[in-house]
């Protein structure tokens, strides 16, 4: 059995920070390795047991990835490559179709972050210059430019109407739209996926249009290769829906495959970076690893999924440049009590126990530990330290006691898991409204992002942390609907085999009486419907909300985070199964050969 002891060991070294340096100490020294198994401990009916598989990755394994590419020199490469691609950005000698096809590239090849202030500086030149509309063009021939500078422009926020797309709305509804260039008709797919509730031409008219000539496109084409490919990857998830790191990944292999129009300073510098990039998250993942070693949790508790690697994924998909190291090794701290927390309610524990650990929880008093059973005593002790040195390093450096709001988010959590053991317990069916208002609280997004925030942020307004706290804030709750539909469409049938509160899916089947066909549909759309929420926050968020573009651009992350990693499956539970140890595997561990 494992054995715990007190360490003032520093965790923080070497840490990639944003805004502070941290130090401090570890909690927890796990001085055994033997983990305790289900045979080695007295069968209890009243549990569950998933069986979950453990951890595709060792420790030690983790520790000793490092980037063969990366040396002082590549940095120096890179910068001056850097400074090449800046004098790119030139309105006199580009034109407006060159420059945003230019920063498309930019932000498709990963690299776009680097010339943030330059970027904004010629949009938002286009924007004072045209308008809302933007450049409205009539010709057919120019699908592509007006499709592309639409979704420029709403990635970064501005509001461009959707009557530029009229002329092309009116042909397509009376029959007469002849352009058949795929790279049009993608062009102006990608951009339907930046519509809000209010653009019902887009999501009404040009998507289903642009989708029938895509997949008529994909059946036909057999001869170009390169662009069916590109073609078949629009189809599988639009662009503005994908987790932008494994996008980056794609789309540099993609562009080496270019002949005519490859710019062999921007893929160089892409190739470069994205190595430099990877060592940082390779160091992160050392910490968090450690870490979640030294906790003893995978070994205390072997009941519970051993996921830390999956849950520092989930956090290059939220924040992924370099610079934010901290926040992501801090994120990922909590990923892991979420995870771990979320199986004692939803796998082993007892109604009673899971009643006082709530109670403890919401009373955030220590001194209740010994009303808990052994096995959540660990959990609770690391989870309080946890989050009470989160709290102590934002009061140091940002001067804001932000600990009242960080343990009720964590209470609210934990009642709204509560409230799903009650409903599996006695065989409740919820309706799918009354699922939805628990399990926006219970997917985590909610506990995710105000720590997210505390962490990020520069200044903390405690005006934010209330409207956090008390879950007003629009663009999580989109937030974390997508994480919970995209996750009960990946998760629920094995849910329901062995044993679970109803889900989305089977809440619509049961209320409706419709098939699973039908139900899934009807949960797709909703996820639809919830992104045009989230893109009209995205333009609100620079004019009128209170929240930093970062912030909510981090929350939509979530969500694409969410349908990446679990699209193919139960990434987070089976990650061997659904893709995720191959992505994880092309983004930390694998460099990209530079010759």
């Amino acid at each position: 059995m494992a054995t715990l002891c007190m360490s003032s060991a520093s965790i923080y070294q070497n840490a990639s920070t944003h805004n502070f340096h941290f130090q401090r100490p570890h909690r927890f020294i796990c001085k055994s390795i033997t983990k305790t198994t289900a045979d080695a401990t007295s069968v209890d009916l009243r549990r569950r047991s998933v069986n979950y598989q453990p951890s595709p990755w060792d420790h030690r394994y983790l520790l000793s990835i490092e980037n063969k590419y990366v040396n002082a020199k590549k940095v120096i490469s890179r910068d001056l490559l850097k400074k090449k691609v800046k004098k790119m950005f030139d309105v006199e000698t580009k034109s407006r179709l060159e420059l945003l096809e230019f920063i498309d590239e930019l932000q498709k090849l990963g690299i776009s972050y680097h010339f943030e202030q330059e970027i904004n500086t010629i949009l938002t030149y286009f924007h004072l210059k045209h308008g809302n509309n933007v450049s409205r063009d009539d010709n057919e021939e120019d699908l592509h430019a007006t499709a592309l500078e639409f979704r420029i422009f709403r990635q970064h926020g501005f509001d461009v109407s959707e009557e530029i797309f009229d002329v092309i709305i009116n042909k397509i509804e009376s029959n007469t739209f002849m352009n058949e260039d795929i790279k049009n008709i993608i062009s102006l797919y990608e951009a339907s996926y930046l519509s809000t509730k209010s653009d019902t031409k887009l999501h009404k008219v040009i998507r289903p249009f642009a989708t029938k000539q895509i997949r008529k496109f994909v059946d036909d084409e057999i001869y170009n290769i390169e662009v069916r490919e590109k073609a078949i990857h629009a189809l599988e998830m639009p662009y503005h829906w994908r987790m932008k790191r494994l996008e980056t990944r794609w789309y540099i292999d993609a562009y080496e495959k270019k002949h005519d129009t490859k710019n062999l300073v921007l893929i160089e510098l892409a190739k470069i970076d994205f190595n430099i990039v990877q060592t940082a998250y390779q160091e992160d993942l050392k910490y968090v690893s450690s870490w979640w070693k030294d906790t003893c949790l995978a070994n205390k508790l072997p009941f519970i999924r051993d996921r830390i690697v999956e849950n520092y994924f989930w956090n290059i998909g939220v924040i992924y440049e370099p610079q934010f190291g901290y926040v992501r090794r801090i994120m990922t701290i909590v990923n892991a009590l979420i995870t771990t927390i979320d199986d004692i309610y939803d796998v082993y524990g007892t109604l009673e126990e899971l009643e006082i650990f709530t109670s403890i929880v919401e009373s955030w008093d220590i001194n209740r530990l010994d009303e808990l059973p052994e096995y959540m005593r660990l959990c609770f002790l690391i989870l309080y330290n946890e989050t009470n040195g989160i709290g102590c390093d934002v009061l140091k450096y940002k001067n804001i006691d932000v600990i009242p709001f960080l343990k009720k988010s964590w209470a609210d959590l934990c009642k709204t898991y509560l409230v799903e053991a009650k409903w599996y317990k006695r065989g409740y069916k919820p309706s799918l409204e009354e699922y939805m208002q628990n399990a926006r609280i219970s997917i985590s997004a909610p506990t995710i992002l105000i720590h997210f925030y505390c962490t990020f942020s520069d200044q903390i307004s405690t005006q934010i942390l209330e409207s956090l706290s008390q879950h007003r804030q629009h663009v999580i709750r989109c937030s974390a609907v997508v994480l919970r539909l995209a996750n009960d469409l990946a998760t629920s049938p094995d849910e329901m085999t062995r044993g679970d509160v109803l889900k989305s899916v089977q809440c619509y089947m049961h209320e409706n009486g419709a098939s699973q066909e039908h139900a899934r549909a009807h949960v797709q759309q909703m996820i639809s419907d919830t992104w045009d929420e989230m893109n009209y926050e995205t333009i609100t968020a620079g004019r009128s909300s209170s929240l930093s573009i970062g912030f909510v651009e981090a929350a939509m992350n979530l969500a694409r985070m969410s349908q990446c990693m679990y699209q193919h499956g139960d990434g987070h539970g089976s990650p061997d199964k659904a893709k995720t140890v191959d992505r994880v595997q092309s983004l930390i561990v694998d460099p990209i050969p530079l010759y």
